[in-house]
């Protein structure tokens, strides 16, 4: 598993490639704390895009959902893209197709989140 972050504007882009699974889930967590703490309202806000997930297990999704919680205590905005077929399917089952803003590539996640600062949101 690892994680690249690249910036545009006040995006934060964090692609993760490679597995999250009970395994690395504690590192994945390790390193990703650190990318959300500037994510609040007015400040960051951040896509992760998972094109390059191939798997990720219970452990992992338990690590997105407190990533989710720790940017929607800070009012902050979190979107996901790029979901692999198997990700997906994952995704589905758990239902975090739901408790996350999923989109199709990091495309259209820069689009929405100009989008959404352009509303005040």
């Amino acid at each position: 598993m690892e994680l690249q972050q690249s910036r545009i504007e006040d995006v934060v882009i964090v692609a993760v490639s490679g597995r999250v699974d009970h395994a690395n889930a504690d590192d994945f967590r390790g390193k990703l704390w650190p990318m959300l703490s500037r994510c609040a309202v007015g400040a960051d806000r951040l896509v992760l895009d998972l094109a390059g997930l191939e798997y990720i297990s219970s452990a992992g999704l338990r690590v997105l959902m407190l990533a989710s919680r720790d940017v929607k205590g800070r009012d902050g905005t979190l979107v996901i893209c790029g979901l692999q077929p198997i990700v997906r399917e994952i995704f589905e089952i758990s239902r975090f197709n739901v408790v996350f803003n999923v989109l199709p590539d990091r495309a259209a996640a820069l689009a929405e989140l100009r989008v959404s600062a352009a509303a005040g949101a």
